[in-house]
């Protein structure tokens, strides 16, 4: 059973940076895909970005990219989600998640995933 717990949101003024964990359960990371979604009030969740194994990170828009950065850390079994430049935009609830296969044109849509983490909470005031 695969078991996700993110961590490090909190509040923050617009222009700083957070870095958000995802602990996963063992081997998770290697098995897995593995991805980032936000859920902003009243908004559908958005795929942020997404990478399998020691594989390149896909990121799902290029409105992600250049201030997002997906990382992980197999030893510890932890991915990461680097935010720089945060805006007021970016508040919103933050996922990991994992899925055991590949979605052909997929992999940025919350129905490609099985598994998720509770979430933790980024909100950035201006």
């Amino acid at each position: 059973q695969v078991q996700l717990a993110e961590s490090g949101g909190g509040s923050v003024q617009a222009g700083g940076s957070l870095r958000l964990s995802c602990a996963a359960s063992a081997h998770t990371l290697s098995t897995y895909y593995m991805a980032w979604f936000r859920q902003a009030p009243g908004k559908e969740r958005e795929g942020l970005g997404w990478f399998q194994g020691n594989g390149e990170t896909i990121y799902c828009a290029d409105s992600v990219k250049g201030r997002f950065t997906i990382s992980q850390d197999n030893a510890k079994n932890t991915l990461y989600l680097q935010i720089n430049s945060l805006k007021p935009e970016d508040t919103a609830m933050y996922y990991c998640a994992a899925n055991l296969g590949y979605v052909l044109h997929g992999m940025c849509r919350e129905r490609d995933f099985d598994y998720w983490g509770q979430g933790t909470q980024v909100t950035v005031s201006s």
